[in-house]
């Protein structure tokens, strides 16, 4: 009677309550989801600014300079390679 009704809404109440906190958990998950993926949005939209931003020329100028430079090393150092083997044959 009365008394069974009451069990089966107490059950209905529980299962209720069961779900509820199991839809909470995942709109918890889609929210730190949704705030992750802001974040990394913002990240991106700044690289991109950054990259648009960027001076070619002075690039270019900046790239032109430590080539010439790593060019230079080289040179210097194989005319200091060259130096011992001079030596060498003068004293041969």
């Amino acid at each position: 009677g009365a008394q069974e009704a009451i069990q089966r809404i107490d059950s209905a109440l529980g299962s209720i309550d069961s779900i509820r906190g199991d839809l909470g958990a995942v709109q918890n998950r889609f929210e730190t989801t949704i705030a992750n993926l802001q974040n990394v949005a913002e990240n991106l939209s700044a690289a991109r600014s950054r990259i648009l931003d960027a001076d070619i020329a002075q690039e270019t100028s900046a790239m032109t300079k430590n080539n010439i430079l790593q060019q230079a090393g080289v040179s210097v150092l194989a005319q200091a390679n060259q130096a011992p083997q001079l030596a060498l044959s003068l004293l041969k």
